[in-house]
């Protein structure tokens, strides 16, 4: 019998045992409190993130506004005088 044949016995043997192992009471308590420090830190992860899109849209608009990356920047020489 190789290992892989002992280990699937072991595993039809805990099913087929019918009552599930039962957990230490003190994890069902450890698991609330975990979760819900992990809960609140992606809320404030994502708040932080929607804050920084915010910011980065808020200073994109007012380059924007002041730079008008838009226009045509003003010519710097003067065209050559031809017809004279």
């Amino acid at each position: 019998m190789n290992q892989h044949d002992r280990k699937a016995s072991a595993v039809r043997h805990l099913l087929d045992d019918g009552t599930p192992p039962s957990a230490p009471p003190e994890l069902y308590e450890e698991a609330l409190r975990r979760g819900g420090r992990m809960l609140r830190r992606r809320r404030a992860v994502r708040r932080l993130l929607w804050l920084l899109l915010l910011m980065a849209a808020i200073a994109f608009v007012v380059w924007a506004s002041v730079e008008q990356p838009w226009v045509e920047p003003p010519s710097q020489t003067t065209p050559p005088l031809t017809s004279w």
